[in-house]
């Protein structure tokens, strides 16, 4: 399986074309990171609210447990710090619960930033690639089988341009129905170059 055409100038066009659509997805690939990275980074504040919050609780309930032991008032004491408690708890929730919203943020626009653009690479320039590849795999086939010369000489009269054939022949439909070898030649290079493909080789 040959990727690129037998043909320097059209070979060079599609090893450039390569290299640009691999380093276009790199860059995508790149820039995709960067976003979930810069996203990532606000869950700090997340992490700052959630630590927060758990050090005011811990501190609340070690203080209602301490004041609580106090003979008599101890009890009533204890109140509003199992209250105080109950808001370092929800601070430390809604840390929690911020830190997953970024990051399904930074998951998702990172991921679409990357993928979107990736994909319309792909579409414009792996699809007629490997139609290429196709192409000169199936030609190649073609000219090293038995008939091929005549078979590809007929695929060239029923798929090149009216005036590429005109430049072989002004009359090649009629040169091939006589089987004239030179214009069958002529038509089966020009069916084989339109696929990249030389005839000997």
């Amino acid at each position: 399986m040959n990727l690129y055409s037998d043909f320097a100038p059209r070979r060079s066009r599609q090893i450039i074309g390569d290299v640009v659509a691999v380093l276009a997805i790199a860059a995508c690939a790149w820039l995709g990171a960067t976003v979930f990275q810069l996203l990532a980074n606000l869950s700090t504040f997340g992490v700052q609210m959630e630590t927060a919050g758990s050090g005011f609780r811990d501190t609340m309930v070690e203080a209602g447990t301490t004041l609580g032991g106090i003979p008599l008032i101890g009890s009533g004491i204890r109140v509003p710090f199992d209250g105080a408690s109950n808001a370092g708890r929800a601070l430390q929730d809604a840390g929690q619960s911020q830190q997953v919203a970024v990051s399904q943020l930074a998951t998702g626009l990172g991921v679409g930033t990357a993928a979107i653009p990736i994909l319309m690479i792909l579409m414009i320039w792996l699809r007629p690639r490997m139609r290429f590849v196709r192409n000169a795999a199936r030609a190649r086939r073609v000219r090293d089988s038995g008939a091929g010369i005549d078979l590809l000489a007929l695929r060239a009269l029923a798929n090149q341009e009216i005036s590429a054939l005109s430049s072989v022949s002004p009359h090649a439909m009629d040169a091939w129905r006589r089987g004239d070898e030179t214009v069958m030649l002529a038509l089966a290079r020009l069916e084989l170059k339109s696929a990249g493909v030389r005839l000997d080789q």
